[in-house]
């Protein structure tokens, strides 16, 4: 019963994402400046021990992707309980739970296909990268877009109102981008600077997709990356479908 709730509410909101093609485009736009206006100024500087600029910079932007893009995903529950789309959802014998599972994969394909373009055009651009350190980072996407999601759907269960919302996600977003060396590795900094990133588990999947890019899929950085990515996930998740019981969405 759950499967086939979840599925049917996944169906809803990926045809409602697929008819907004304008949305999957805009998505993708911010990271996408980042890669033509940003990543020029840093070819041929030795950004890392191992591999080019691009691929340094590249899977910082795809995990930016996901932070920005699943950390606002729950403005779409705050619209509907507006519109009363929540409510009417409450009446129907469709699972509570499969109203939060249903959704979070949904934001994963949509992000994950935005990762697929970014990714195309970085290639254009002359990042090279092996095929499976980028299916890695697609993985690390996905998980970190399940992860966010999560919470975003549970903070906006608890909030009313898009300016109460806002400000909450960016008060966490800006800090993670910041400390978690999306841009740039954070050991080109101070060393205070560089434990005090460490506090941020962001850090830990940016530096295992680096890793994935430049070919090593077994390094300390790897396994703490995944760690984190699954821990987080299942934690997220698990707080998500509380808050989603509790609120008797």
């Amino acid at each position: 019963m759950l499967l086939s709730d979840t599925a049917l509410v996944y169906g809803r909101y990926l045809r409602q994402s697929l008819r907004s093609r304008s949305a999957l485009l805009f998505g993708v736009l911010m990271p996408l400046l980042y890669l033509l206006f940003f990543g020029p100024l840093l070819t041929d500087l030795p950004l890392g021990e191992e591999g080019s600029s691009w691929q340094v910079l590249v899977p910082g932007l795809l995990l930016q992707l996901g932070l920005f893009g699943a950390s606002f995903a729950g403005f779409s529950i705050i619209v509907e309980k507006g519109h009363g789309v929540i409510e009417r959802m409450r009446v129907t014998p469709v699972s509570r739970l499969a109203l939060l599972l249903g959704r979070v994969p949904r934001d994963a394909t949509v992000f994950v296909f935005q990762a697929v373009l970014l990714v195309l055009a970085a290639v254009a651009m002359g990042l090279r990268a092996p095929l499976p350190g980028v299916l890695i980072g697609f993985g690390f996407v996905a998980l970190l877009t399940v992860s966010l999601a999560s919470l975003s759907y549970a903070l906006a269960m608890r909030l009313s109102t898009p300016q109460g919302f806002g400000p909450a996600v960016n008060a966490l977003t800006m800090p993670s981008m910041l400390l978690s060396g999306l841009m740039l590795p954070m050991t080109l900094g101070p060393a205070w600077l560089d434990a005090l990133s460490r506090l941020m588990p962001f850090r830990y999947l940016v530096d295992a997709v680096r890793d994935a890019y430049v070919g090593s899929y077994t390094t300390p950085a790897m396994l703490y990356g995944v760690l984190v990515a699954v821990g987080l996930a299942a934690l997220s998740v698990t707080v998500g479908t509380r808050v989603f019981r509790g609120a008797g969405a």
